[in-house]
């Protein structure tokens, strides 16, 4: 094994140094330097493969081969060692993360709130980047570069290094990460390096190569001090005071879409019919005059209140991005106390999460949470949270949040409402606005008009779930005709899913930014530790932003059951001609069924085919899956070696015999020898002779030739030469061939090869089985 020339070290140094500087901004995403494990040991094993590989003369097919193996081999302990067996080998789990990471956690990281955590393959994509741009710089640095050490070839293997460098601006936030050290730096080591490879192919001794040193150091450190004095002045002269980055994460909307599931409010009657006594979910960790909240609406369309979708959402409306543990702050909040509470789910089934406040952090506690840590999505503008893969019973989940902090009305007269922009109100009746403004009166204030519509609703309606209980029935929705009957009827009938509608309806006709949320409000008594959430427990309120305070609730919803029935006059009868009626039919309640044949066969007592237990999936998986890169390019390998003899096999006795010298020549050749491009076949003998001796296997080919045939007394290089001349003889000596010289030739070129192969060890001969090599 060869050695790699001292400046060819230098430029994987170099190339390594830069690409540290361009991954580590990949900072702003995930927050801290956790991800520079993955990424460094991507880099370490990208580059090592590409080593092996210019070290061991594998082509570079075969290299690529060996770094995929590696890629999936080695990945397990340093993306994911939470999936890998042990915490190093891999996994089924750890090796599809490497799998899909590289391929589609590009697109999940700009739709992750920062700092990521999730999906659980996401630091695949910083191990996956510094993985493949490393092996292909090192390859071209070990293969490409030392035929020409030029400038322009120098630069051209900057373009892997400046990638990383601009994927770590586009997938960070608008928070560089020592954008000014790093970028000088990047530069100043980039321009040194190109400047030192200028001039290399100039043959110099003496006092001109001191000479032509001396000029290369001073002109490239004027060009490094020229571009650093001028970037300054230039940056300071022509940057804004806050500049703004261009990022993907502010250009792409998150794919999750709200409108893929039903409005949370259209079923608030289930929870007041069909669950007002069922146990939703049990929070510990509350305290009184707590609220949970559910889900939080903002759009209207006519026919009801809806989160909305990432087509229609405002510019302050936030939006549904994948998240880690950690939940990002809202915009606008003023927060108080801190909650840390554990929601342990009963009879709940729907993809939103019940939350407290505006949370800080949130962790899946039940069984398969690592699997669906990547289906959490959290808008921190709203405070709510969903699970795309939906909430049942037994699941379990921490939350720490803190509650907003909500001024009395007195603090809030002379603070205006937030300018915010929510998605458009669309098909408001407008008897709204005629309400809206006779509730509002001579308020000046914003919150004095806001406490104005909800006393006059809250006083003067009543509520009715519409039970058969209730005294006057309440009909369920809020769509423009039933907010139309709450204000037209001689009285406002109706429950939470109504005023709260209504009100924020209203609140819109003023120009001001309401939402409706939806959530639950239990009785919490004081020291009471664990609170069980009752579908009876569900309310909906409405909440509007005030500048630099967040966003204050306003609760419309009458306490006041007792309903005045309206008086309606019973309509005089009207006697009715009699008719006679059919006698009546006298048949048993047997004779008016159809007899119907049913099958009271068991299915589980039928025959169920077998079935593989999972275990043994999984086992076959995590060893199959790593045996397969290995030894699969090895199986193509061997194909193709194996075509290439068949057709060299073939053809007149002459070929043949030629093309057994080909063969051993190939073989040599994947075995780490460089037999010369153009030379005669006693040339190629005598080098190959040459470098058999020199790398110090003659004695240990003599002694195995030897060893297994007997008669065999001359040393293999002498054998090697003399199958050249005797070759030689049967393609110039233009005597026929017989079929028993070709077979003796192809068997003196193969035990040639075999002894060769024996003394060059076990590792030369592994990676021979990876490399192919045709002889033009």
């Amino acid at each position: 094994m060869n050695r790699l020339p001292r400046n060819v070290t230098s430029d994987i140094l170099v190339l390594s140094l830069l690409s540290v500087l361009g991954i580590i901004g990949y900072e702003t995403s995930f927050g801290d330097l956790n991800f520079m494990l993955a990424a460094g040991a991507g880099l370490v094993v990208g580059t090592l493969v590409a080593v092996a590989g210019a070290l061991w003369r594998l082509g570079v097919l075969t290299t690529v081969l060996v770094g995929l193996a590696a890629y999936f081999l080695l990945g397990s302990p340093f993306t994911m060692p939470g999936e890998a067996l042990f915490g190093v080998l891999p996994s089924l789990a750890s090796l599809t993360g490497l799998a899909f990471g590289a391929v589609y956690g590009w697109a999940d990281i700009v739709t992750i709130g920062t700092p990521v955590e999730a999906p659980y393959y996401v630091a695949v994509v910083p191990y996956f980047a510094a993985w493949l741009v490393s092996l292909v710089g090192t390859m071209l640095a070990t293969r490409w570069l030392p035929k020409r050490r030029t400038a322009l070839r120098a630069s051209v293997l900057l373009i892997g290094p400046i990638v990383l460098y601009l994927s770590g601006i586009l997938l960070g936030t608008d928070e560089a990460f020592f954008a000014g050290v790093r970028g000088v730096s990047f530069a100043v080591i980039a321009l040194v390096w190109i400047a030192w490879h200028r001039g290399t192919t100039v043959e110099a001794s003496g006092d001109g190569a001191r000479r032509l040193r001396r000029q290369k150091v001073v002109g490239t450190a004027s060009v490094v001090v020229g571009a650093v004095v001028v970037g300054a002045l230039a940056g300071a002269a022509v940057a804004p005071v806050s500049p703004e980055r261009f990022v993907l994460r502010d250009e792409i909307v998150p794919p999750f879409d709200p409108l893929e599931f039903p409005s949370p409010l259209s079923g608030f009657r289930k929870y007041t019919k069909d669950l007002v006594e069922d146990t939703l979910f049990t929070v510990r960790g509350l305290e009184p005059g707590d609220t949970v909240r559910l889900a939080t609406m903002d759009a209207y369309t006519g026919r009801l209140w809806n989160v909305a979708g990432p087509d229609d959402v405002g510019a302050d409306g936030g939006g549904y991005g994948i998240v880690g543990e950690s939940l990002p702050e809202p915009e606008l909040a003023e927060l108080g106390s801190a909650r840390d509470i554990e929601v342990e789910v009963g009879e709940y089934h729907d993809v939103w999460l019940p939350t407290v406040g505006y949370g800080s952090s949130l962790r899946l506690l039940d069984q398969g949470s690592a699997e669906r840590a990547g289906d959490l999505r959290y808008n921190p503008a709203a405070g709510t949270a969903v699970l795309t893969s939906g909430v049942a019973a037994g699941a379990r989940y921490e939350l720490r949040a803190n509650v907003q902090v909500e001024p009395d009305s007195d603090e809030l007269i002379d603070v205006p409402v937030a300018d915010m922009t929510l998605p458009v109100v669309e098909n408001s009746p407008d008897v709204v606005a005629a309400k809206a403004s006779e509730f509002a009166g001579d308020a000046a204030s914003p919150i004095e008009q806001l406490r104005a519509i909800e006393r006059a609703l809250k006083t003067g309606g009543f509520l009715s779930h519409g039970l058969a209980s209730d005294a006057v029935p309440s009909r369920a929705g809020h769509g423009a005709d039933r907010i139309t009957e709450l204000f037209t009827r001689s009285q406002m009938v109706g429950d939470a899913e109504q005023y709260a509608a209504a009100m924020a309806l209203m609140a819109r006709s003023l120009g001001y930014p309401a939402r409706v949320v939806m959530g639950f409000a239990p009785d919490i008594a004081d020291g009471q530790e664990e609170v069980d959430v009752v579908g009876d427990d569900v309310t909906a309120w409405v909440e509007v932003p005030f500048e630099g305070v967040g966003w204050v609730s306003f609760r419309p919803t009458p306490d006041n059951i007792d309903v005045p029935q309206e008086q309606t006059p019973k309509p005089k009868s009207e006697p009715q001609p009699q008719v006679r009626q059919p006698p009546r039919a006298e048949h048993s309640e047997d004779e008016l069924l159809t007899t119907v044949e049913i099958d009271e066969t068991d299915d589980d007592d039928k025959d169920k085919p077998f079935s593989i237990p999972g275990w043994v999936w999984v086992t076959m998986a995590a060893v199959g899956i790593p045996a397969a890169l290995v030894f699969l390019p090895m199986l193509v390998v061997g194909f193709v070696k194996g075509a290439r003899r068949r057709r060299r096999r073939s053809g007149p006795n002459d070929r043949q015999s030629a093309a057994a010298w080909d063969e051993l020549v190939d073989r040599y050749a994947e075995l780490g020898f460089e037999p010369p491009e153009r030379a005669t076949r006693l040339q190629a003998a005598r080098i190959l002779e040459q470098q058999f001796d020199e790398q110090g296997l003659g004695a240990i080919a003599r002694s195995s030739a030897a060893a297994t045939d007997a008669s065999a007394a001359a040393p293999v290089p002498v054998r090697l030469s003399t199958l050249a001349a005797t070759i030689d003889r049967d393609v110039f000596d233009g005597a026929s061939v017989d079929d028993e010289a070709v077979e003796r030739r192809w068997t003196e070129a193969d035990a040639a090869t075999a002894v060769v192969a024996s003394a060059a060890g076990r590792v030369r001969r592994f990676v021979s089985r990876y490399r192919i090599r045709l002889r033009r």
